[in-house]
């Protein structure tokens, strides 16, 4: 399921906060890791200037040490682990790799060398997960594991689902994880209010259609995660809400819950298939303050539509 795990450093502490998490998801699946240093001319001092070739020798010669002594380290520890140093743009790079050595996760933390900021993620996380076309754990490098950087300890796994077999894609991996960790799982499910846009107040019958279509929506939603409960074998527990805003909502739940991961697909019954992400898991790519993986339920093959500003580059590069 989870045969190779992908793991890009660029050998600052902050992109070392997914290692607890590796250890986490590496061993239940026994899986093969390769640690990926990217050696970019922008990471120089003075990046407009022409390269030192003594100064680009001695840089890649720390990356390589950095990666080799990580790697006997992790190894020592028990996983099957290699590594690889490519050069040139950390994003693009990262996309080719994955999609071309069958990685089947990608894990990135969210902040690297260039140091934590306002944004919840870096440019280079985000340009890496809008294009990689796989799953994706993001490890939000702000936040510490609880018992002090060894192997990340799950106990609560939030799984937001709509009903749609596209969300339930999750379900394997959350069930192994959840077996392994000895985890509790949190399945959840909104129903959405309905949205009455007019000017003025909704009239008495109005109120009433929308109230009456939330009980029946409930009534399906509650059946539905009984259903889900009945199919696995771990310790589970649902929460039915009514929102306005989904995103929001789920937001809410996780600041109560304060689960150990949230694990979700990139679209849900009404998501795009021309787009990689659904609004929802967008939203908890850019807002989302805990260690998040999102299950890619298209395929590689699936041609997504490129955005104007690919074609763009592709028509005028270097412009």
């Amino acid at each position: 399921m989870v045969d190779h795990i992908l793991v890009p450093l660029d050998g600052s502490s902050l992109a070392e906060r997914v290692l607890p998490h590796l250890f986490a998801i590496a061993r239940p699946f026994d899986s093969r890791v390769t640690l990926l240093r990217v050696i970019n001319r922008m990471d120089s001092k003075h990046p407009i200037q022409r390269i030192d070739p003594l100064d680009w020798q001695m840089r890649e010669a720390e990356a390589r040490s950095y990666l080799n002594k990580l790697t006997i380290k992790l190894v020592q520890a028990g996983l099957n682990v290699r590594n690889e140093l490519v050069h040139g743009d950390p994003a693009t790079l990262i996309v080719e790799f994955v999609r071309n050595h069958d990685v089947d996760l990608l894990m990135l933390s969210s902040h690297g060398r260039s140091g934590l900021t306002g944004w919840n993620i870096s440019s280079v996380v985000q340009k890496t997960v809008i294009r990689v076309q796989k799953p994706t754990m993001i490890v939000r490098a702000y936040q510490t594991t609880q018992n002090g950087g060894h192997e990340a300890q799950y106990k609560k796994l939030l799984i937001p689902l709509d009903g749609s077999s596209r969300a339930e894609c999750v379900l394997p991996l959350v069930a192994s994880l959840a077996d392994y960790h000895q985890a509790q799982v949190i399945l959840t499910h909104v129903v959405r209010r309905p949205e009455l846009p007019r000017r003025a107040p909704p009239s008495y019958e109005e109120t009433m259609l929308a109230e009456q279509l939330i009980e029946r929506n409930q009534l399906e939603a509650r059946r539905y995660l009984e259903e889900m409960q009945e199919r696995f074998a771990v310790k589970m527990k649902t929460h039915l809400f009514v929102g306005i805003d989904v995103a929001d909502t789920l937001h809410s739940i996780v600041e109560e819950e304060k689960p150990d991961l949230v694990v979700m697909s990139a679209h849900g019954y009404s998501g795009s298939a021309q787009r990689p992400y659904g609004s929802l898991a967008l939203n908890f790519i850019a807002y989302g303050t805990t260690p998040l993986i999102i299950i890619q339920d298209m395929p590689t093959s699936y041609n997504i539509l490129p955005t104007p500003a690919e074609l763009a580059s592709k028509e005028f590069p270097g412009h």
